[in-house]
């Protein structure tokens, strides 16, 4: 059985409409953390002028395989492994897309993670990164308060992360924050640039 998760069907079509304005010029996405390979399959054939690359941990690319199967789309390219802690790949992306990952991983992977990112992100690369954050140290709702508690119960290192640090990380690898959208179910996408070579 294909692996199933109910909020990628509701949160895909409003990613979707930011997708379109910021990818408009991108050619070559790399999607961190695909999951289940919904989003993969739904936003690859809605954006046919780009190649969108899925990767996740080696353990999941099964269940993103089964997905593409039973919905190919010529612009997505196979699933690759990609441990943010391990090796990055060597090709370069002027795209990169990751949604509801930097709370799940620990501190230090948000860290690799972004580190990873200015290796594998051309100059002028947008990234667009989705899920809940806090600003200024706080819960934006009370949904998210919970959902926190949640994460923590479930893994110690789990954490909704502070808009300001992740900021900060990004401008540390070369990126500066460009938009930041406020989505439903008291989600935000950031979208981020990564500075032009001098």
């Amino acid at each position: 059985m294909k692996p199933y998760a109910p909020a990628c069907d509701r949160n895909g079509p409003p990613i979707l409409d930011i997708l379109r304005q910021t990818f408009c010029n991108v050619q070559h996405v790399l999607e961190i953390g695909s999951g289940t390979g919904q989003h993969a399959v739904f936003f690859a054939p809605q954006l046919p002028h780009l190649i969108w690359q899925p990767s996740d941990r080696v353990e999941n690319l099964p269940g993103i395989q089964a997905w593409m199967e039973e919905n190919p789309s010529p612009n997505l390219a196979p699933p690759i492994a990609l441990d943010v802690d391990g090796p990055w790949p060597e090709t370069q992306f002027d795209g990169l897309f990751s949604a509801n990952t930097l709370h799940i991983m620990g501190m230090e992977s948000v860290i690799r993670f972004w580190q990873g990112l200015g290796q594998v992100c051309s100059a002028g690369a947008t990234v667009c990164i989705y899920g809940p954050f806090n600003v200024g140290g706080q819960y934006t709702s009370e949904s998210n308060a919970a959902f926190d508690i949640w994460l923590k119960d479930r893994d110690p290192l789990s954490a909704i992360r502070d808009l300001e640090t992740i900021e900060s990380l990004a401008q540390e690898n070369g990126f500066f924050l460009a938009a930041n959208h406020a989505m439903p179910a008291n989600n935000q996408m950031l979208v981020f640039h990564k500075q032009e070579a001098e």
